[in-house]
């Protein structure tokens, strides 16, 4: 990635680490989860630099040791009473806000494409309609939690709609990787987020908002339900 010019880094580090930043307010401030996610941003740093997730001739892929500890850490979250616990007690409206990245990361996926590291379809030129999520986060989070204007109900159709974005590209890009199993542009298959810092997409920012996703829905989903049960009395 020698080749890039340095403004792509430098936005997608600042856009990082706003992810970090918003995820780490929606969690309360946890500096506990902040230590967990700065040692694996490390983790992942060093081992890119290395050119480890470059060698794409090996099997299983390496890709997977950068993708696969966030993912399970995602499930126990949701599997344990105690992670279900920190689930509701995230402020739902930075983990709203917190979609707002979506729209530099857009643009960061774009100039990648420019410069032939990634395919075309993982852009807003393509198949991927991801940054919608992002220009409709501020109004949702506006209109939704500052002035009270949108029901719980509405907020939760935004929310599935976003996450069904964000999976939309995370299968596009995963087949557009160059392993065996890749699927789409062969011509131009998708590198730039086997090195560094690209690969902080699917090792940080993609897990925070994937799991952002999923707390928000839980969230709206208990919210939607309790009132329910309150009306029955």
């Amino acid at each position: 990635m020698e080749n890039l010019p340095y403004y792509i880094s430098l936005v997608f580090g600042f856009t990082t680490l706003l992810t970090v930043f918003l995820f780490y307010k929606a969690a309360g401030n946890s500096k506990k989860l902040l230590l967990i996610i700065t040692g694996w941003m490390l983790l992942q740093t060093v081992i890119s630099i290395t050119g480890f997730y470059a060698d794409t001739s090996s099997l299983p892929p390496r890709f997977l040791l950068l993708v696969m500890p966030p993912m399970v850490f995602i499930v126990i979250l949701f599997s344990t009473g105690r992670g279900r616990m920190l689930i509701g007690s995230l402020d739902i409206k930075y983990l709203t806000i917190l979609n707002i990245i979506r729209i530099p990361v857009e643009l960061v996926l774009f100039w990648l494409f420019v410069h032939k590291t990634i395919p075309q379809l993982m852009t807003f030129e393509g198949r991927n309609f991801d940054i919608l999520s992002g220009v409709s986060a501020p109004f949702v989070y506006y209109f939704g939690f500052i002035k009270s204007k949108l029901s719980s109900k509405t907020i939760l159709v935004w929310n599935i709609i976003c996450l069904v974005l964000l999976l939309n590209i995370i299968v596009s890009a995963i087949l557009s990787l160059p392993y065996p199993f890749q699927q789409f542009a062969l011509d131009q298959p998708n590198i730039a987020i086997l090195y560094f810092p690209f690969i902080w997409l699917p090792g940080v920012i993609v897990p925070i908002v994937l799991f952002s996703q999923f707390a928000s829905l839980s969230i709206l989903i208990n919210r939607e339900r309790k009132l329910k049960t309150m009306a029955t009395y």
